[in-house]
Order: structure tokens, then sequence, then C-alpha cells
């Protein structure tokens, strides 16, 4: 019997949580030893066996595992593929009702783990706006950091300080996008920098491609910071792949 067959059927909380994490997670870290698959048994009562198989449903419902011919289950738990789509059709809401009640659980308020120095004078609606958007710019980090198992897609950099979760379509301009995990790419600040301004794009091949103007100087810092990286192959994750789409959209955005 596996463990998603023992004990009480799974609340539609435990599986907004369970999701929270496979989301987070890196693939490959999804078994029962796994000290976050612990620590979240312990939060929801379940054992950290059955958190581990939950975990797996999420990775047989997940559209970029299947298209890697990766195999899951084939007894996918109900309630889990319902909040899987309710995710799909909604990550903002979701995602955040995920952060209030692990918040609930843990006897805390949402956002307490945020940077609060510049909410603290704001009330009502507005601090509540910027609170959503924190925590699910947070979530958003984690994602993209799991995902690439926190190495700069371009320089192969793995210090997690110094890495940044950005945006291939940018959060202003695509609320459908934000919180998609194919629409991030890790990368250190510079080049996070020169993606953000069109100095350096990706191909349809997942190729870096340095801008003509940045191509134009001649400097050694050029050659050495941007320069060296251009035509090279970016780091791809194991799932989640960048969308070739939004590549396009981000390239259309800076064409001459």
């Amino acid at each position: 019997m596996s463990p998603e067959n023992t004990g009480t059927n799974w609340t539609r909380e435990q599986n907004i949580l369970a999701l929270e994490l496979y989301l987070t997670l890196p693939f490959g870290r999804m078994h029962q030893g796994n000290p976050a698959v612990i620590a979240l048994a312990g939060l929801i009562g379940r054992s950290a066996g059955a958190v581990a198989f939950r975990l797996g449903n999420y990775a047989s419902l997940d559209p970029a595992l299947r298209s890697r011919g990766v195999r899951g289950f084939s007894n996918i738990a109900a309630s889990a593929e319902e909040v899987w789509r309710e995710f799909i059709s909604n990550r903002e809401a979701l995602s955040f009702e995920a952060a209030g009640l692990k918040a609930a659980r843990r006897g805390t308020a949402v956002g307490d783990e945020i940077e609060t120095w510049d909410i603290e004078s704001l009330k009502g609606l507005e601090r509540e706006v910027v609170v959503r958007t924190r925590v699910n710019q947070g979530l958003f980090r984690r994602m993209i950091l799991a995902r690439y198992h926190e190495t700069c897609c371009v320089t192969g950099l793995a210090i997690p300080d110094l890495l940044v979760a950005g945006h291939i379509v940018p959060w202003a301009e695509a609320p459908e996008e934000r919180l998609n995990p194919r629409n991030g790419l890790c990368l250190n600040p510079l080049h996070d920098r020169a993606f953000e301004r069109g100095l350096m794009t990706v191909d349809d091949g997942f190729r870096i491609v340095i801008a003509e103007r940045v191509r134009d100087d001649a400097s050694p810092a050029a050659a050495d910071l941007l320069l060296s990286y251009h035509g090279a192959s970016l780091r791809l994750p194991d799932a989640f792949s960048p969308d070739p789409e939004l590549l396009r959209r981000h390239r259309e955005r800076f064409a001459a």
C-alpha cells in the first residue's frame, strides 16, 4: 500500500502547502529524507513518505516534466489535480493563500519574513498590496533558484546571495506570467541588468546573444564580462526551461 492510501484524505490546505513545496524544491530532491519534506510533514500532520508521494503526484501533473519524457504516477489524487488546476488558472492568488496558510500554522503573520522597513507606515489596502507582491516575488525567487540549482544560467556562479530571479517578460507587463517558472532566469546582477536593458538576449536555440552595441565596446571589461558569453549555451534547468515564446517577446521588445 502506498503512503497516499493510508490515513485520512488530504485536505485542500495540505495540498496547497505540498504544492508550494513542490514548486520550490529542485527536481530530484523530493524524497522523504529531505529536511524540507520532513519539516512540511510535521507542519501538516502527514508522514514524510506521504508528503514525498504527494510531490510525486504534482510531478506527474507537471507538463514541463511530461514534455521531457519523465513518467510519473498513473493514480493521481483527484484533490491534488484540483489544486494544481487552480494554481495554473490563478498562480498569484493560490501562492498568496499558501503563504497565509503556512503563517497561520506557524503562528506568525503573512509577510513576517520579508523586509518591512519601507512598509511600516503603510495602512489598509496599500499595505496589503505591497505585502502580497513581496510574498509572491519571494516565491518566484525560490522557484527559479531551486529549478536552476542556485546557479547562474550564464556564468555558472553558484553563490545564492549573488543571484537574481529575473523575469523574461517583466512583472508589470504580464500579470498572468508573474509566477510562471518558465518566465524566469537565474542570473547574477550584472547579466540580469544586461537582460533587462536588452544588452543580452537568448535565441531560439537557448544561445546567449550579446547586443551589437556591446560588441562595439573594445574594453577588456566588456570582453571578459559580456562578450565572452556571446554564442554560449544557456545552462538550462532540470525542468521549466525558459518559454521560447516569452524569449521571443523579449527579443522583439529590444529589436531595432
